[in-house]
């Protein structure tokens, strides 16, 4: 399950490898890549309903499941409610958890909540992100839903097998959240590449690749 703003095309490098092993599927989650209508704002448990609905309709059973940043938040959800949903778990780059604060945000935050009475959300658009203002209405919507969501009570909920990889250089989700998912789930494993950010099945694939296959096929 890819992350936001990206497609199932994003794991290419990962798509052919494990097909020699595995029936794969790589999806494109709603409002994205060829998925891209939303018909409203999806939350993160229209999300997990699609996902669901996707297996149904193509004869998916506990499969095993790889899912990066934002697909991460579906899968961490997903397998706390229903730890038959599906079987090893490889999350990467995975998004979910509420981060620290900063002395940085505090200040940003405080000075948008006493301009925006005066000014207006349109007028400033510059303190919101240039992905985010790529984004249509709907999916601006959905994506304020997604975030304003931390998953940290459902963490520990986890009995799956899972493998966590995460890059050194990983700003979006720093290596602080892959070891508090490490602390939370009984059956985990943590790996952290050197040289890597956001992307590691991007950034070094054929490491990825190799580590990923030997954790679901031991």
């Amino acid at each position: 399950m890819h992350g936001y703003l990206s497609s199932g095309k994003a794991f290419y490098h990962q798509l052919k490898y494990f097909g020699g092993d595995f029936q794969v599927f790589a999806p494109d989650l709603k409002g994205f890549g060829e998925n891209s209508d939303m018909p409203y704002p999806y939350c993160l448990d229209d999300y997990i309903l699609s996902v669901r609905e996707y297996m149904y309709k193509n004869s998916i059973v506990k499969p095993h499941v790889v899912a990066h940043s934002f697909g991460a938040r579906i899968v961490i959800k997903s397998a706390s409610c229903d730890g038959e949903l599906f079987d090893k778990i490889v999350l990467t780059g995975a998004a979910g958890l509420k981060p620290k604060p900063t002395l940085k945000k505090a200040i940003k935050r405080g000075v948008f909540k006493a301009l925006k009475p005066f000014l207006g959300t349109e007028r400033l658009s510059s303190f919101y992100s240039s992905d985010y203002r790529a984004l249509s209405p709907v999916m601006q919507k959905s994506f304020i839903k997604i975030v304003n969501e931390h998953l940290d009570k459902y963490v520990h909920l986890i009995k799956n097998p899972t493998l966590l990889i995460f890059g050194e250089n990983d700003r979006q989700t720093p290596p602080y959240m892959a070891k508090k998912i490490l602390d939370e789930i009984d059956d985990c494993k943590l790996s952290f590449y050197k040289n890597a950010g956001h992307f590691c099945f991007l950034d070094c694939p054929l490491k990825f690749n190799l580590e990923v296959r030997e954790f679901l096929l031991s």
